[in-house]
């Protein structure tokens, strides 16, 4: 375990209850089996809120057309895209012009890994982890068919953290990048990104962060984490299906990108290939924009902890501060009652690391499948596998068995709906 990772910053103490969003999300509605269903699958994607489809179907209505035209709906779609830009830019503690979209994490990494593999030389190094999501794993591996030495940070399977030590052992004048995830989508481990990053630039590395799991959950400030480049996706914390790339400017202008002659050469457009997805831009912007009236009521909570942010900004930090203040009991609700059950077995770091509000669990003598199944029929969603963590999966001895059962939580989770996940499971256990 990385024994230099700080605990999160101060807050007021006290959870905050945020069940009151509830009623902004209409496929809460939902009943399997005469059972509300319960959105415990987080992890894979949130729900989302009416007024992100409202701003989703009035851009169709309304705006719908490609870009930089003299006419109505031509400049209401360059506006929409700007207004996203500017969202997300919020949302992250960046500028307007360092944030790019694509068609999700996983396209995006891979252009910017081809961007970046065109300076490298045969013998360049790239340092990835073995927590990580293969999204910020493949797009790093295709660069070996160049001559790049791909190097691993190993996880600890017994506490499934990194250790950042071993990372100094790997950086040397030959290394290019370094790929970490921020939070593990698996097991809910959370990173010394900071730390990482300040390694990797000592070493005159570039330092690719995987926002996509944590995203959701706490407050970023990619300014305060000095990252070259972060990716996330909107669908995670409320959004469409849309992929975010923020690249620091200096980084982002130095990337020789792939693109069509036509396409701007100047950041953050030399990324984006092709038409964007434009009522996915109106919805990811709407979603920012839901994160922030839901701060707006906390942000004289969270004063003492929001710095000198003001406006948006401000509600946001807010925000994922009650998310955070929200979540992390029921997952502590939930850990202690997994734990508490008969040949259940809890993955993820000690107690007392930083982690998000995901639990992962084993069930000895039923297949993870069986066990998301069983939960299934009673309205309880969950996932079951490896999540693309493949090589963690692989490092916990996992692979053969099914994996994982992995359950995430959100600010529309309640703790009624943790109390009948532990009854279902313990319903399993009984069995035998």
């Amino acid at each position: 375990m990385d024994k230099q990772t700080p605990a999160p910053a101060a807050r007021p103490a006290g959870a905050v209850d945020l069940s009151w969003c509830r009623a902004e999300f209409p496929a809460l509605q939902l009943t399997v089996n005469g059972h509300p269903a319960a959105f415990l699958d987080g992890p894979g994607g949130t729900q989302v809120p009416q007024a992100v489809i409202e701003a989703m179907a009035a851009y169709l209505i309304k705006k719908n057309a490609n870009t930089h035209g003299a006419f109505l709906t031509s400049r209401a779609t360059d506006e929409t895209i700007a207004a996203a830009r500017a969202a997300l830019a919020d949302f992250l503690g960046a500028s307007p012009g360092e944030i790019a979209f694509g068609a999700n994490m996983t396209t995006l990494n891979f252009n910017l890994a081809r961007a970046i593999g065109r300076t490298l030389r045969p013998g360049d190094e790239i340092v990835v982890t073995e927590l990580d999501h293969d999204a910020n794993v493949s797009p790093w591996l295709v660069l070996e068919e160049q001559g790049a030495v791909i190097r691993w940070l190993p996880v600890d399977p017994e506490t499934c953290t990194l250790d950042l030590d071993r990372l100094g052992d790997l950086l040397g004048r030959r290394t290019r990048v370094v790929a970490i995830g921020w939070a593990s989508n698996a097991v809910g481990t959370v990173n010394d990104v900071a730390r990482a990053v300040r390694m990797a630039h000592e070493a005159g590395a570039l330092a690719v962060v995987d926002a996509v799991h944590y995203a959701p959950h706490a407050p970023i400030d990619v300014r305060a984490v000095g990252c070259d480049f972060l990716l996330c996706s909107a669908y995670k914390f409320f959004g469409p299906h849309v992929g975010v790339l923020y690249g620091r400017r200096a980084a982002f202008e130095a990337l020789a990108t792939y693109r069509v002659r036509p396409q701007s050469p100047s950041a953050p457009e030399k990324i984006e290939t092709g038409t964007l997805n434009h009522e996915g831009l109106a919805g990811a912007a709407a979603a920012v924009d839901f994160i922030a009236r839901l701060g707006r009521r906390y942000v004289d909570t969270f004063r003492s902890v929001l710095g000198d942010a003001a406006g948006r900004r401000a509600e946001i930090l807010a925000a994922m501060h009650a998310i955070e203040a929200h979540e992390a009991p029921l997952a502590a609700r939930l850990r202690e009652g997994l734990a508490s059950l008969p040949g259940v077995r809890v993955y993820g770091p000690p107690e007392g690391h930083p982690r998000t509000p995901t639990v992962s669990f084993t069930v000895a003598g039923h297949h993870p499948a069986d066990v998301a199944r069983h939960l299934a029929e009673r309205g309880l969603f969950v996932w079951d596998g490896d999540f693309y963590a493949v090589t963690l999966i692989e490092r916990l001895g996992l692979k053969e068995s099914g994996g994982l059962v992995r359950v995430g939580l959100a600010p529309y989770n309640t703790a009624e709906e943790i109390d009948r996940l532990l009854a279902a499971v313990e319903e399993l256990t009984r069995k035998g």
